[in-house]
């Protein structure tokens, strides 16, 4: 196989919705903190959006993880779904789901302080090649062969942690 089509972990966005309220932002950055070894970044409004918050107010936390640290939490949060995700789920070269509770993660326990909360996952791949296009000063673009379809995608979720793909 061409090196250069092998489909790649990227990276893993992990977030955690918090709108307006002051503790829940709190509690997410507590709980993003403790399972992830890594600064969580707080996640502002660019501008007045439909719902009335003003610009610059805190409506969520990240974390971006890449390499060995994406992969392990990749297969933990997957066990959280149970290994299964809908077709709906998986677009060309990313997924996303989401985990209901906080507590379904592998080796987290119940914190009274924290509660339960949600977050969603974010994973996009990639094949090798991709940087030339984002350094290069003329933005140039890719082949449409070289880009990662959905087909390749379930079967690289499949291949690489046993998913299970519903329709």
């Amino acid at each position: 196989m061409n090196p250069m089509k092998e489909v790649l972990l990227d990276k893993v966005v992990v977030n955690m919705g918090c709108a307006d309220d002051k503790q829940k932002l709190d509690k997410s950055v507590k709980f993003l903190g403790g399972i992830i070894d890594q600064k969580v970044k707080v996640v502002q409004t660019r501008k007045r959006n439909t719902f009335g918050m003003p610009k610059g107010k805190d409506t969520g936390v990240k974390v971006t993880l890449r390499g060995a640290a994406a992969k392990k939490f990749v297969k933990d949060a997957l066990v959280a779904v149970e290994n299964k995700l809908r077709q709906s789920q998986i677009n060309g070269g990313n997924l996303s789901f989401g985990v209901k509770e906080t507590i379904d993660l592998p080796g987290v326990k119940y914190d009274p302080d924290i509660g339960i909360l949600g977050f969603d996952v974010c994973i996009a791949l990639k094949r090798r090649g991709f940087r030339v296009k984002e350094r290069s000063l003329k933005k140039s673009k890719i082949g449409k062969k070289h880009l990662i379809s959905k087909e390749e995608t379930i079967e690289w979720v499949k291949k690489n942690y046993g998913v299970e793909v519903l329709g």
